[in-house]
């Protein structure tokens, strides 16, 4: 009895790996053949922008982010930039749409933030959106996003592109981006989910982001991950415009992999029990929405899934279980053509392709990431980028 329950649970536990490397495969068959569902809600008038951007000690990329923010085509918006415990006296900004905010008292917290600058609103705006002290912005990417709007929609998540690719790791940290923007933005929402948010690049209704800020205390990283939870929850799906670009910083060096993988791995450990929630909502009330999106945040970070996968399929082999072997191989393999189906339906520079036969190393300090993320508190907030570059050296 007991041997048969050993077995059963050596089973479960392969399924539960297992399901990760086919999941990508399966939506992408779901997402040929269905028609992109949209909301029956009511079509959000025209926008009215607040662009915040929030920078933490360091205020070096600040001037090309708001450089490329006023070179938007759109009319209506301002920018906040809250310059968190920074020294803004060189900054020189003296266009009027640009409101730079010095918090008297050190945050620490990109939502607290936030909060700050929807408090020093210089009038009514209708829509927020969030930008990095990192990124670049396109110049159509409110255009864009006002698309997601006039559908209906009162959160949209844009399109992350590598700002840079100057290093072997910001290729591969780029190829990531390239696959979770894939199957967690385009192939969720054609599917009638949400699309994941990633922490910038993304807008939302005032009314909507401030009832949030105020029903949720957040601390340490990961608002992001809350706040898509809450977003599913009340039933909300998130739109997924990949036309509205921003340039994202790449983690360029082996010390700021580390670092924050660190942070985006014990992130992943304190709120992937929210997908437990959602399917349980979804099944309840039977919303497809947060059905699926509850199985998307119960996938662990690719490289533990992957590691595991390839460790199963040794022990089976070990064990004597050829068959199970032989279906971890074709797990395997169907997870590196999903992979490839996402490469291969977006334009990719060639140092990205290039880049993939450092994936075994790229693994290997994720792994080192994973040992160190008890010490994440006791590190900065946020990782220290420091390349630059103008929007003409990003198309």
């Amino acid at each position: 009895m007991l041997e048969e329950l050993t077995d059963y649970l050596w089973i479960f536990v392969q399924l539960i790996v297992g399901y990760n490397l086919v999941v990508p495969l399966l939506l992408f068959l779901a997402y040929c053949l269905v028609k992109p569902i949209l909301p029956n809600s009511t079509v959000h008038k025209n926008g009215d922008y607040a662009v915040i951007v929030t920078a933490f000690k360091y205020t070096g990329q600040l001037p090309d982010v708001i450089s490329s923010i006023l070179k938007v085509n759109y009319e209506r918006y301002l920018v906040y930039v809250v310059a968190d415990n920074c020294d803004i006296s060189g900054l020189g900004i003296t266009d009027t749409r640009v409101i730079v905010l010095h918090p008297e008292q050190i945050l620490a917290s990109n939502t607290k933030s936030h909060l700050y600058a929807i408090q020093h609103f210089k009038r009514e705006h209708n829509r927020i959106t969030i930008i990095d002290s990192d990124n670049i912005v396109h110049p159509e990417f409110l255009n864009e996003m006002e698309k997601g709007f006039k559908q209906g929609f009162d959160a949209v998540q844009g399109r992350r592109l590598a700002k840079n690719l100057n290093t072997t790791y910001a290729c591969l940290d780029a190829a990531r981006d390239i696959y979770y923007h894939f199957y967690d933005g385009k192939i969720l929402f054609r599917l009638g989910s949400s699309a994941t948010l990633s922490g910038s690049g993304m807008a939302f209704t005032t009314d909507i982001y401030k009832s949030f800020l105020d029903d949720h205390n957040i601390t340490g990283a990961g608002f992001d991950k809350v706040l898509q939870f809450a977003l599913v929850k009340k039933g909300l799906r998130i739109a997924f415009i990949p036309e509205a670009i921003v340039y994202d910083e790449k983690t360029a060096e082996r010390a700021q992999l580390v670092n924050q993988r660190s942070r985006w791995i014990q992130t992943w450990f304190r709120y992937f029990s929210f997908g437990f929630t959602l399917i349980y909502s979804g099944l309840k009330s039977l919303q497809w929405n947060q059905f699926l999106f509850g199985i998307v945040l119960l996938r662990p970070p690719l490289f533990i899934f992957l590691i595991l996968s390839f460790t199963f399929m040794l022990i089976n082999l070990l064990l004597g279980s050829g068959l199970a072997a032989v279906l971890w191989l074709f797990a395997l393999a169907s997870f590196i053509i999903g992979f490839a189906i996402a490469m291969a339906n977006t334009a990719v520079d060639r140092k990205i392709y290039r880049s993939l036969t450092s994936i075994p190393k790229f693994i290997f300090y994720q792994i080192v990431s994973l040992f160190k993320i008890k010490t994440v508190s006791k590190r900065p907030p946020s990782t220290h980028h420091t390349y630059t570059s103008k929007l003409e050296n990003t198309r």
